[in-house]
């Protein structure tokens, strides 16, 4: 009957397990029709939607739509993939199937807020009933606020509110079955959404990095918490070692709940004596990732425009030569370079570095954060316009809770603390592999002899600094002092 089929609309909640929407849709033995639409054009142009994705970020996609096609294909369904404007592919389908109910994953971001109103107009209007679940955070954000009713701005306070918040709910498990609908709608072939790069295929190091998909993702959690989580406090903040728990990715596109990984780090802390620290300091992190999206729900602008206003008066300097220096890792700072190559090869760039990296460009280059911002969108595989513009926004001074303005990362001093013995630089920048760990993070301090003997020519073979650290600093504060002293006369 066509009253018990529904459509479950997949958007970043590419799993079976803990899916609360998919779990409605199928409520009462319902015949459930999964559908993904890809809602922005091939080229990546916007349409209206959600923001277009990146190059790294349609690779993962590719992956792992494929994975979750089998997953479903196994209990007895199959994904409908379709592109265009969700309105009217989710319109076509029900037409098709004779569905009467949508269900999703809300999303937080003002183009996915966007689409679910564009959704739920079309389909009200021919009597289909759309129901909207959370579930891609621990909690929505409206239900984070001041005892005023106000949003968070400063992470602290909103930290001990979401920890004082009711009881989290345990992940629930995924269907053992799905039934089909008697007439299964047209669909795309994966090829046909045309994600993944071919000519030319710059690929190799995300597949060589990463393995997309639910299980993988848990497999990820599970070796985490297993190994690193116990020395996570100190671990994260080093690039050259598997400390960090690499879980944005699968947390991103919602291949493992929030829920799921909560309640998973609850559980080790519970069992296992000596990880209370480690489990609590990857739990902040988490939260904190709640609250970038608690801030991009009330500000939906933050990837574009600085949260605090008076920063749109800001010195920047546009600069595409010192950009595209940056961009490809030729800064002539090492820790820099190898985290911008990091990020070309793999699609992923550690923590600490990415701090490094966007401090240099918007204080030591002055080059507005945005750039910095679209580059990391279009390269990294858990770009995610909520954490990305909430921490670019952090580093440049412009942002909720920002680092203070005089914070400028010395990307030298930085290089000697985390990465001492050099193997992350020597990974990703060999060109200075062979210099001693002492001249590793300032080659042009280099003795004329040490850098012979290592065969290395700085402006030939690796580029000599683009910048003076001690100049770009003081030029940095005094902008930032020009800024603060015309928004108090403003």
């Amino acid at each position: 009957m066509a009253d018990n089929v529904a459509i479950h609309w997949f958007r970043r909640d590419l799993r079976l397990t803990d899916n609360t929407a998919l779990l409605a849709a199928a409520d009462g033995g319902r015949a459930v029709v999964a559908v993904y639409v890809l809602e922005h054009g091939a080229e990546g142009a916007r349409t209206g939607g959600p923001r277009a994705l990146g190059g790294a970020a349609r690779w993962w996609l590719h992956r792992s739509l494929g994975l979750l096609a089998g997953e479903l294909e196994a209990l007895g369904s199959r994904l409908v993939l379709r592109r265009g404007n969700a309105a009217d592919q989710l319109a076509e389908v029900a037409k098709a199937t004779g569905a009467r109910c949508v269900t999703l994953t809300r999303g937080h971001s003002a183009g996915e807020r966007e689409s679910e109103r564009a959704v739920q107009a079309r389909l009200a209007a021919e009597g289909i009933e759309v129901r909207r679940f959370g579930g891609a955070l621990l909690r929505e954000p409206e239900t984070v606020a001041t005892r005023q009713g106000d949003p968070y701005k400063v992470f602290t306070p909103f930290y001990r509110a979401h920890l004082a918040g009711e009881p989290l709910r345990q992940p629930r498990a995924a269907p053992s079955r799905l039934a089909g609908p008697e007439r299964w709608p047209a669909s795309l072939c994966l090829d046909e959404l045309d994600l993944e790069p071919r000519r030319p295929d710059w690929a190799g190091g995300l597949r060589a990095a990463w393995s997309p998909g639910a299980r993988a993702a848990r497999r990820q959690l599970d070796e985490f918490l297993r190994a690193a989580v116990a020395s996570y406090p100190e671990g994260r903040d080093r690039p050259d070692i598997a400390g960090t728990s690499r879980l944005s990715p699968h947390l991103h596109w919602g291949e493992l709940s929030p829920f799921e990984v909560w309640h998973a780090a609850m559980a080790v802390q519970a069992s296992a004596k000596g990880r209370d620290a480690g489990v609590e300091a990857f739990l902040r992190e988490l939260i904190w990732r709640e609250f970038s999206h608690h801030l991009l729900f009330h500000w939906p602008d933050l990837a574009t425009s600085p949260f605090r206003p008076e920063f749109e008066r800001f010195a920047w300097r546009e600069d595409a030569e010192l950009l595209a220096a940056w961009q490809r890792g030729g800064t002539g700072y090492p820790l820099v370079d190898a985290g911008m190559r990091e990020l070309w090869r793999t699609g992923w760039m550690h923590n600490r570095v990415r701090m490094v990296v966007a401090s240099f460009l918007v204080k030591h280059l002055l080059v507005p954060w945005q750039k910095g911002e679209e580059w990391f969108w279009d390269t990294l595989v858990d770009a995610d316009e909520a954490n990305n513009a909430a921490s670019w926004q952090w580093v440049a001074g412009s942002g909720a809770d920002a680092a203070p303005y005089f914070r400028i990362f010395n990307p030298v001093s930085q290089g000697r603390k985390f990465d001492a013995a050099g193997n992350y630089v020597r990974r990703y920048v060999p060109e200075v592999g062979r210099l001693p760990d002492e001249h590793l993070h300032a080659p042009w301090l280099a003795p004329r002899e040490v850098l012979e003997h290592a065969g290395l020519r700085l402006g030939f073979d690796y580029p000599l600094p683009v910048v003076d650290h001690a100049m770009a600093r003081e030029r940095a504060l005094s902008a930032y002092a020009e800024l603060k002293a015309a928004s108090r006369s403003a």
